[in-house]
């Protein structure tokens, strides 16, 4: 996708996931960049570990997703939904469905250059702060002890929602002051996350990493992907959906 607002790119997931829960709409992958700097907060998350003088700042949108956990900073990355579900042959449950989806994206870090990632031993990290990459859980990819890309998931019905990033390059301050971490925290921020550049020594263009992540999961699941269009339905439904992720600074 071209690049878009955080409250369209989360509401344009939601909406694809319910369309094939409720009808007989294909699985999707999507594949998207953001048009500007954008926290999202994992659906229930308080949105008072936000700086919102910060991102005002620093130019940040906050948009609330539906997939659970806590926020993420989306900037130089390309981010992945996909939305399948158990008639696809995904598995019900969170720890089966992860694995499965998680052995797709390491394959595609495989292509890209990073042969060892894989998921996430044990979990990790700042019990107390807001800022997902902070954290370490089974849903996400690690090099040895750094994290590499964190997962997010939702079902509705037999539909499983999950997407997460392919980081490029981190600006650890804006981050930073984005969560209101503290110096420590902002130094675990440095030492334990790795970003492709970091890894690779170079940033792999968007469109290398999109072919990565096609090749990846048609290999590791045995499917066939192709390029489609959204249907009317799945963009109404989105428009629809604005209002539930738009988040506005606390008074």
């Amino acid at each position: 996708d071209d690049a878009a607002d955080g409250a369209w790119n989360m509401a344009l997931d939601r909406a694809i996931q319910l369309e094939h829960a409720e009808t007989d709409a294909p699985p999707t992958l999507r594949l998207y960049r953001w048009s500007l700097p954008t926290v999202t907060l994992g659906r229930f998350q308080d949105a008072a570990g936000i700086d919102f003088a910060a991102c005002e700042r620093e130019g940040v949108e906050v948009v609330r997703r539906f997939t659970g956990g806590r926020g993420v900073l989306h900037d130089d990355e390309l981010t992945y939904a996909i939305i399948a579900g158990e008639r696809d042959g995904i598995p019900r449950g969170v720890a089966a469905s992860y694995a499965l989806l998680c052995t797709a994206l390491a394959e595609a870090y495989r292509l890209l250059g990073v042969t060892d990632a894989g998921l996430t031993s044990r979990p990790r990290g700042e019990r107390g702060s807001a800022a997902c990459y902070l954290h370490a859980t089974h849903a996400d990819l690690s090099l040895g002890a750094a994290k590499l890309s964190g997962s997010a998931q939702v079902w509705h019905g037999g539909t499983c929602l999950q997407h997460g990033s392919f980081t490029r390059t981190r600006e650890v301050g804006r981050e930073a002051g984005v969560f209101r971490l503290a110096p420590p925290a902002q130094q675990a921020l440095a030492r334990d996350t790795a970003t492709l550049a970091d890894v690779l020594g170079l940033s792999p263009s968007f469109d290398a990493i999109a072919d990565a992540v096609v090749q990846g999961l048609s290999s590791a699941l045995s499917v066939t992907v192709e390029p489609g269009e959204y249907s009317e339905r799945e963009v109404r439904r989105a428009t629809d959906l604005l209002d539930e992720v738009q988040v506005r600074a606390p008074k």
